[in-house]
């Protein structure tokens, strides 16, 4: 084959070969921006979801706010402090116990909020005596003085049973919180009574 012939078949594999790299080239252009664009919208969406307004707290904590602050406790077998204050962006009453029962350590945390989809006040309570929290749902009175509130926890013997809790506002700084358990028969037994004081 002559050098001028070579050049010549060169030449038109080279030109065989050059538009299905640039298609080649293009498609894979073409899938990268799609993705970029794919990408920027995702940012675009996630930002404007973030740039939303957070959830403000509803009306209905405005009953748990009766109880935040710092309260002396009795609970007739010992004493302790309870503190109370409004936390998770004001949507959750925190409760932090420290004291003791019967000569022992007693320490316990509480979370409390208002469900709006059951239109229901809700506990979660947890302690240094068992593993296993205790869930109560409830509701005011019309005087928002009076929250009673029922569920189920870990009995003495580590089993599921049914508990209702009562917290009674009497004035401005003080309060009664009596928790009554329901026995093997399904009877309720008074479990605990704490009369709590607002420190000054």
């Amino acid at each position: 084959m002559s050098i001028k012939n070579e050049a010549s078949v060169r030449h038109s594999v080279w030109s065989s070969l050059a538009p299905a790299r640039t298609v080649h080239r293009g498609g894979r252009l073409a899938r990268c921006l799609r993705a970029i664009l794919a990408s920027v919208a995702l940012v675009v969406l996630l930002s404007s979801a973030f740039a939303q307004e957070a959830p403000k707290p509803r009306k209905e904590l405005d009953s748990l706010k009766q109880l935040v602050g710092t309260w002396d406790a009795d609970t007739g077998s010992g004493k302790g402090t309870m503190t109370y204050k409004m936390g998770l962006g004001g949507m959750w009453l925190l409760g932090d116990f420290d004291g003791e029962f019967g000569g022992l350590k007693f320490q316990g945390k509480s979370m409390e909020t208002y469900d709006p989809a059951l239109k229901k006040y809700r506990s979660v309570w947890a302690d240094s005596f068992t593993t296993a929290p205790r869930v109560l749902d409830g509701n005011w009175d019309k005087d928002d003085k009076v929250l009673t509130m029922t569920g189920e926890g870990c009995g003495p013997d580590g089993t599921p049973t049914r508990f209702r809790s009562v917290t009674e506002i009497k004035d401005a700084d003080t309060m009664s919180f009596v928790l009554f358990m329901a026995d093997k028969d399904g009877k309720e037994q008074q479990m605990v009574k704490i009369t709590y004081k607002r420190k000054k």
